[in-house]
């Protein structure tokens, strides 16, 4: 064992500790005040406890609440803190697996005879901060795989045995905390006493490991805190979302919906969801042709072998819609998953010079994938969608310049739609499983520095993560806080080496030889149905005045005055927007409360004066009356404000 390591901080300073040191070594050697507020230790992108010994050099960040990391390491533990509550108030009870989800944690539990409901919450909490106050420190043991079977087996833990059958010996590992044992591979927190808030948000049924042929058990979702205050905002925060739910929201609007007959996650767009899906489709079609994205359209099917050829069905074919068959013997054809196969050889059509690089073709394509029925959710989860893809097929010396355009690209979109709090998330390779990627490391290393250049000289804030790039490349990320402070991810950019090899694409270079492109991935919305559910969410539906669906309504004090509301509609509509009318026999005090519920923009009022004299007596939502204007002078103001909008 060497006397001293070399530790490398994420500012890429390095320091020397002696080997064996542990991460609140390192915690105290930085600061004391970040010791005090260390939960945990990422070593090499894994999360360790910060009494575990470093051994050897090791790229390292100190963990605190602040970090997804740190708070994490606080679910994770909390869970099992859970399982021991369960444990101790329902004797016999069977765990299944427990981990930290992006809010919160969960577990899920054979209960046995015991019933499970929402009038157990309380007193389950109570034990869980009863546990948490004894100060239960997480103790990691390494086992054998015999040993850790006896030990399930002995309980009657079926559950833990089949995980720990797929496990290999030597790497098994478990926690002790109190009278509480669990398998599991580590990254817990110092102790339970820093765990001063939890509540259980709710249960829900779940297959044993997803697979509908097995037995479902319970799983309770939970949430936990390092101050009761903390929980106390996030609970408001849930009301606030509550409100601001596109499902919701885009029922009240009549933005979209869902039916049973047609299928479950297979959004039908409402004629107002219409309106606004389209406007997002031109907004951005209009960008791209700036740019020099020429449009396609490729087919919703392919043939199996197309996608065989790009690997996709080799990774993803169990997640595609089962093959379709023909008359033909030996022919099947699949839904569309993806885009990219169909780019690849709209390429292909015809030769290509490196004079002609690089060809960027763009498709608003609708692709279909089998997500199970318990993961669908609103327009965020659903079984068909539709991409904003484009395909860069640039030469290699041309990519760092097209992806930074990229990167332009949706910066602008989010500037306009105010999305203003994001960071980049770099994916790149796992370094310790080769095997999950095609391509040769000198590919890898060549596309993931491109990326990491590109992401730096847009001085994007940025975090690289392991294990997340895709199987053909490395790529960039954009996650975005909404209003609320939820992240999302919205925006992927990937560069990819690997399909202009599997699909032989080639161009002819200036020294007349052939050589393979580079194919850049990019989707800025990413889909257009959840990127509407974010924007909704964000905006609470009170979208800007360019998108809208209906950007104004017309409301006439009185019915005789309709058939001009209805000419004064058309004059709108032919300078180019949205306009509704309402002509229902009703007092326009109420008319003007609906319109303001149906998150209107303008409200536009027509008596008697306005009708004679050319003009419209304006409201705007929440900012109430703005006068009269003549309806060429409205029309101008709504040019303007738009245009500054869009700027």
């Amino acid at each position: 064992m060497p006397e001293n390591i070399k530790i490398t901080l994420p500012d890429n300073s390095v320091r020397e500790f002696a080997s064996g040191s542990t991460g609140m070594d390192v915690a105290m050697s930085i600061s004391q005040g970040l010791a005090r507020n260390a939960l945990a230790i990422e070593v090499n992108g894994e999360t360790w406890e910060l009494n575990r010994p470093i051994t050897t050099d090791a790229s390292v960040a100190i963990l605190t609440w602040r970090d997804q990391k740190g708070k994490e390491a606080m679910w994770h533990s909390s869970a099992h803190i859970l399982a021991e509550a369960l444990e101790d108030l329902y004797p016999g009870i069977k765990l299944g697996f427990g981990p930290p989800i992006k809010n919160g944690f969960y577990y899920d539990i054979d209960f046995g005879d015991h019933k499970f409901g929402e009038a157990d919450f309380k007193k389950v909490e109570k034990k869980f901060l009863e546990l948490a106050k004894t100060a239960e420190t997480f103790e990691r043991k390494d086992v054998s795989k015999e040993e850790a079977i006896a030990h399930y087996k002995n309980i009657g833990n079926e559950y833990k045995v089949e995980l720990i059958e797929g496990l290999e010996d030597g790497d098994i590992t478990f926690y002790h905390s109190g009278n509480f044992v669990d398998l599991c591979k580590g990254g817990h927190i110092p102790n339970s006493k820093v765990i001063k808030a939890m509540k259980i948000m709710n249960t829900a049924g779940a297959y044993w490991r997803g697979d509908e042929k097995n037995k479902m058990l319970t799983r309770i979702y939970a949430v936990s805190f390092p101050k009761k205050k903390e929980l106390d905002e996030y609970l408001l925060l849930l009301e606030e979302a509550k409100k601001r739910d596109h499902r919701k929201i885009g029922k009240e609007l009549e933005l979209f919906t869902f039916s049973e007959k047609v299928g479950m996650g297979l959004p039908l767009w409402l004629p107002r969801g219409t309106r606004l899906r389209e406007t997002l489709v031109d907004f951005l079609k209009k960008v791209q042709e700036k740019e020099g994205y020429q449009q396609v359209v490729t087919p919703h099917i392919g043939k199996k072998e197309l996608y065989q050829t790009s690997g996709h069905w080799e990774k993803y074919g169990e997640d595609s819609f089962q093959p379709i068959k023909t008359p033909s013997e030996g022919e099947e054809f699949l839904l569309k998953p993806m885009n990219c196969p169909h780019h690849c050889e709209i390429y292909a059509s015809r030769p290509r010079s490196y004079k002609e690089l690089p060809f960027r073709v763009a498709e608003f394509g609708t692709v279909y994938r089998y997500e199970q029925s318990g993961e669908l959710h609103g327009l965020t989860r659903v079984r068909g969608f539709t991409q904003d893809d484009a395909h860069i097929f640039c030469r290699p010396d041309q990519v760092k310049e097209e992806f930074i355009k990229v990167i332009d690209i949706v910066l602008y979109i989010f500037k306009v739609l105010k999305f203003e709090n994001y960071k980049a998330q770099i994916s790149l390779r796992d370094p310790e499983n080769p095997g999950k990627y095609f391509g040769s490391p000198e590919q890898w290393d060549a596309a993931e520095k491109a990326i990491e250049e590109a992401a730096d000289e847009r001085g994007l804030i940025t975090v690289k993560e392991l294990g997340e790039a895709a199987f053909y490349g490395p790529k960039l990320d954009f996650m975005v806080s909404d209003a609320l402070g939820r992240e999302w991810q919205l925006g992927t950019i990937q560069l990819d080496y690997q399909l202009p090899d599997r699909f032989e694409l080639e161009f002819v270079g200036s020294d007349n030889q052939k050589h393979r492109p580079v194919m850049i991935h990019r989707a800025p919305f990413g889909s257009l149905e959840r990127f509407t559910a974010v924007l909704i969410e964000h905006s609470a539906g009170e979208f800007p005045l360019w998108l809208a669906p209906s950007q104004a309504i017309i409301l006439p004090i009185a019915e005789k005055f309709n058939d001009y509301v209805v000419d004064l509609q058309d004059q709108f509509r032919d300078a180019g927007f949205r306009v509704d009318v309402d002509l229902r026999n009703e007092k326009v005090g109420k008319k003007i409360r609906e319109a303001e519920i149906g998150k209107y923009p303008y409200m536009l009022i027509i008596g008697e004066q306005e009708m004679a004299n050319g003009s419209v007596s304006v409201r705007k939502r929440k900012e109430g009356d703005l006068g009269a204007m003549s309806n060429d002078a409205f029309i101008q103001y709504l040019k303007d404000e738009i245009s500054e909008m869009l700027a």
